[in-house]
């Protein structure tokens, strides 16, 4: 195992112990707005491991929001009873970066609560097949992505279903280097290395919608073990 991988691990543990927080805090809750609770976890983050940089934006979406992508900006909405939301953190851990994102159904709506479950399970099985198929290239896990959640009874929802992670600086979520996400346009083998012939790590992002009903789940991490 790699000084990289082992690094990006602490890094990943470190940002599942805060998110276990927030969870024992229930800082997810109805009657708050997304930029409300999205304060109160930055706050969190800080006093509970000093963490005071991100390497993307800090994510918070509830309601109808949960149909959009990483690069949208939807208003800002309050959480309502028997709601769904998710939270996508990128939290830099001593110049190391994590990727982490988790669905929460507020209420005991079990369609929503099906379509978080199915979001962590895709993630498994997608994880599953880039561990079984390394030279798949970042177009074909897209597709196999995509054609999964539709399997499911779902549509996927983003344009990308992960990217690289690793030291920061890594690329910029924000670049159009398509060869830097599992994307459409990325027919490069995902295990080949980097410029300086070291090994890439991903994260497989997972974002699954019903467009009819105006929800949508996602969940990320660290992928290939």
């Amino acid at each position: 195992m790699t000084t990289t991988l082992l690094e990006l691990q602490k890094a990943e543990q470190k940002a599942a112990l805060l998110f276990q927080e927030i969870e024992a805090r229930q800082l997810v809750k109805a009657g708050k707005t997304e930029k409300q609770i999205n304060t109160a976890i930055f706050l969190l983050a800080d006093e509970l491991l000093q963490i005071k940089k991100y390497w993307h934006k800090r994510i918070v979406r509830a309601g109808e929001n949960t149909l959009h992508p990483y690069n949208e900006n939807p208003p800002d909405l309050v959480v309502k009873e028997d709601d769904i939301l998710f939270i996508d953190f990128g939290p830099i851990l001593e110049e190391w970066e994590a990727d982490y994102g988790r669905t929460y159904v507020i209420g005991n709506d079990s369609y929503k609560k099906q379509l978080a479950r199915d979001s962590e399970k895709l993630w498994h099985i997608a994880n599953e097949y880039f561990i079984d198929n390394p030279a798949i290239t970042g177009a074909q896990l897209y597709e196999y992505c995509k054609a999964l959640a539709v399997s499911y009874g779902w549509e996927f929802g983003g344009p990308i279903a992960g990217h690289l992670i690793g030291q920061f600086p890594h690329e910029s979520l924000e670049t159009e280097v398509k060869t830097n996400y599992i994307h459409l346009e990325n027919h490069i083998p995902m295990n080949q290395t980097d410029s300086n012939g070291k090994k890439r790590h991903w994260i497989i992002e997972i974002h699954l919608i019903d467009a009819s009903k105006k929800i949508g789940a996602f969940f990320e991490q660290l992928a290939g073990f």
